[in-house]
């Protein structure tokens, strides 16, 4: 594929090897060439600053882009440390034409760019790679719980993106009317993907066992947690199908664990930054594996926002902190807790036999009631997966939809 002009029936009237639809009905109206930046201008009055650097850098030609693959072949160390100025005009098909002298190691170079791509890279639209569609939820969310039929999602697009789309709002999303059907849970995973393997394998068979070597692996009761906080990098979502439920008990709890810290930042900050400042131990060990890590059990972003949990009772290791830091630790622990098991915070549910429940594992934790092996059998079968795997299958399920 070449930057060439395109026909007016595919939209854009430069290829710029860009996947994602990026054409826009508002043309330019003149570009101006300074002496560290060409500006732009659409006709409907935005204006914008582009660095020559930049432009010679993102150029899409079959010389500067591989033709198949639209990786990038210019090489910036290639190029001189300061640019000569481009001649920069319209051209007829509208589009920005630049014309570069020649330069040491460089003939002399044409690019041409798309005005709708360039708008979306002006700097006054949303990076869509990096849109946060999150949603909080509690309790109340049981009366309209995002749920999608499992013929749906594995034979439609319109299914499969209603559940992507669920899993990237609410956190969760929920599978009706499957099969009962040993392995299904990895084939609900390729319909987006593969599975991230853990030491517990491409999926795990959630049962009573004798001799288990998690607490998932018995009948106890399960207080609200995030899967696996002693990895360094966590899994991202988990599936759990249910094959079958006939024990009495085992109700199982979501709760949206980060919709509870942003709660307790509003109301008990001290909690918070104790619980977002200071590092813990977690850390699982058997006979085959000894994985641990050191972080807070909840982690922010930039602006101090929460964006992981990693709250887990029973894998949390030895309190590894100063004296001083002792009570408060556990006081802001025990606030936490108390939150997670708030009802105003907890939607309660039962999976059935061909239901599945998936879920944001560095979001919303789970947790079940204890349950009586002895009154019927409880199996489900689970695996991990990957957010970039569910955001790959989100956005080309989008640019299919434009």
């Amino acid at each position: 594929m070449t930057a060439e002009t395109l026909t007016a029936e595919t939209g854009p009237v430069v290829d710029m090897g860009e996947l994602t639809p990026y054409s826009s009905d508002v043309p330019l109206a003149r570009v101006e060439t300074g002496r560290d930046a060409i500006s732009v201008t659409w006709e409907d009055g935005l204006c914008r600053r582009f660095h020559p650097l930049w432009l010679r850098d993102h150029c899409a030609c079959a010389a500067c882009r591989h033709p198949q693959t639209h990786e990038r072949l210019v090489r910036v160390i290639d190029l001189p440390r300061e640019l000569p100025c481009p001649e920069a005009e319209i051209d007829a098909d509208g589009a920005l034409r630049l014309t570069w002298p020649a330069m040491p190691g460089f003939e002399p170079h044409k690019s041409r760019f798309d005005p709708g791509w360039l708008r979306q890279r002006s700097g006054d639209t949303a990076d869509p790679l990096a849109v946060d569609r999150k949603t909080p939820w509690d309790a109340s969310i049981a009366q309209t719980l995002p749920e999608v039929d499992h013929g749906d999602f594995m034979h439609t697009d319109r299914g499969l993106a209603d559940w992507l789309g669920a899993l990237d709002r609410y956190g969760f999303a929920i599978l009706r009317n499957g099969p009962v059907a040993e392995g299904e849970v990895l084939r609900v995973t390729q319909r987006v993907g593969w599975p991230r393997e853990t030491n517990f394998g491409r999926h795990f068979d959630v049962v009573s066992k004798p001799n288990p070597n998690n607490a998932a692996y018995t009948a106890v009761a399960l207080e609200p947690h995030a899967d696996l906080p002693n990895w360094q990098r966590p899994p991202d979502y988990q599936l759990l199908y249910c094959l079958t439920n006939e024990a009495e008990g085992g109700e199982s709890t979501l709760t949206d664990g980060l919709a509870v810290a942003e709660a307790l930042r509003r109301n008990d900050p001290e909690a918070y930054r104790a619980l977002t400042e200071l590092e813990i131990d977690f850390r699982f060990q058997d006979e085959s594996a000894d994985i641990a890590y050191r972080a807070p059990v909840i982690g922010c972003n930039e602006h101090g926002r929460p964006v992981i949990i990693r709250f887990n009772n029973w894998i949390r290791d030895s309190l590894r902190l100063p004296f001083d830091q002792v009570e408060g630790f556990y006081r802001a622990y025990r606030r936490f807790w108390e939150m997670l098991r708030d009802p105003a915070w907890t939607l309660h549910f039962m999976l059935r036999p061909g239901e599945m429940i998936a879920f944001d594992n560095l979001r919303v934790l789970h947790s079940r009631a204890a349950f009586d092996p002895n009154t019927g059998r409880r199996h489900l079968q689970g695996t991990y997966i990957d957010r970039d795997l569910i955001r790959s299958r989100q956005r080309v399920l989008e640019r299919g939809a434009h």
